[in-house]
């Protein structure tokens, strides 16, 4: 987020209220899924298209694993890998809780 512009990180921010309002109740255009329990939310300003994904989790909660400015067509691989990884090892820290 940090390294977002400021108006694109607004844009952003907005998008996450949205999804923490509507849940998984959110769909196309904002939000899409990319298998395995990973979603991606949308965000667009101007010529500049971010990405974060993330997934549900117990109790309502929105994890958000990763983030990305997109630049091609189709959600890379790797940033797919990498929000499935982060999933993995959230729901072993927390069943380690219990």
């Amino acid at each position: 987020m940090d390294s977002l512009e400021p108006k694109m990180r607004a844009k952003l921010i907005a998008m996450l209220l949205l999804l923490e309002e509507k849940g998984n109740a959110l769909r196309k255009p904002y939000t899409e899924s990319l298998g395995d329990g990973i979603f991606e939310l949308r965000a667009i300003q101007g010529n500049n298209i971010s990405r974060a994904l993330f997934f549900f989790y117990f109790n309502q909660r929105i994890i958000v694993t990763n983030g990305f400015i997109k630049k091609q067509q189709k959600t890379p691989a790797n940033e797919i890998q990498l929000a499935k990884e982060r999933r993995l090892d959230f729901l072993r820290q927390e069943k380690n809780k219990a």
